[in-house]
């Protein structure tokens, strides 16, 4: 059998008008014989949240421990490590709020490679692209107030970008007790590519763009140097980051079902907006 290969790189900076990077990104690839081999390669990205105390903090505290959440799961069930490490980076960052008495959040977009499957938990509005040949595809919902007047059909999704309300957050973590992360399926291809961005970058590079971008730089790193150093050009308003992954090779069985599902809290939240990302 055929063994999943991948090559991945990540760049983060602060950007052209924020004082301090909130971003937070972290990848972690397993090594022969290591005890995490089987749970597979896991990368995140992060944005703590703009106008709210120790953005930063939130951000590194949410990866930390759902890597760690994540990598203590069982092997053969990766949609419900997932679905934990989101629960239990929630509770440690709203702890911390509560600990410092301060308005801490984050998003949080991370995805799983294991066999021939690609898990996806997020919640927030950073994104998750996938490019296979010269199509890119967003494989993540923006949990803002303008994401779900796309959803509703009442905006077109190319208003996003432009939008004024673009960053009103009606979803992430730190918060509240309670939350509804999407958790998700898919399978992959060999050649695949993966990218994992903050809203810092995708709303100054359109979808099409990703693809194009990936085509033309082929190369992780220099892919991410693009997305990051076009963003800047752009005049980005936030901290920008990005995490590419090339999926070289994949497995030839799949470890776990490839069926595609959602896990999600009963909707207590739906509709209340919390902040800007």
């Amino acid at each position: 059998m055929s063994a999943l290969q991948v090559a991945a790189s990540g760049k983060t900076h602060v950007g052209n008008i924020r004082a301090n990077n909130e971003d937070t990104i972290r990848f972690q690839t397993p090594h022969h014989d290591s005890p995490i081999d089987s749970l597979g390669y896991l990368y995140a990205v992060a944005d703590g949240m703009g106008g709210y105390e120790h953005g930063s903090i939130a951000s590194a505290q949410a990866i930390e421990s759902f890597f760690d959440t994540f990598y203590r799961g069982h092997p053969a069930k990766p949609a419900q490590n997932m679905r934990q490490g989101i629960q239990t980076a929630n509770l440690a960052v709203y702890q911390t709020a509560q600990r410092l008495n301060a308005r801490m959040g984050t998003t949080l977009s991370a995805l799983n490679l294991v066999g021939n499957q690609l898990n996806i938990a997020h919640i927030g509005d950073s994104r998750v692209y996938l490019v296979r040949g010269r199509k890119a595809t967003c494989l993540t919902n923006d949990h803002t107030a303008v994401g779900e007047l796309v959803r509703m059909k009442i905006l077109p999704p190319e208003k996003v970008r432009t939008h004024e309300r673009r960053s009103v957050l009606e979803k992430c973590l730190g918060m509240q007790l309670f939350i509804q992360p999407d958790i998700v399926q898919h399978t992959l291809s060999e050649g695949d590519y993966l990218i994992l961005c903050t809203d810092g970058v995708w709303a100054y590079i359109e979808d099409d763009e990703f693809a194009q971008i990936t085509h033309t730089m082929k190369e992780t790193e220099p892919i991410c140097e693009t997305l990051v150093e076009t963003a800047i050009e752009r005049k980005s308003d936030d901290n920008v980051s990005a995490v590419a992954i090339h999926v070289q090779t994949v497995a030839a069985e799949a470890t776990v079902s490839s069926e595609r599902r959602v896990w999600a809290l009963p909707q207590v939240l739906r509709g209340k907006l919390i902040g800007k990302a």
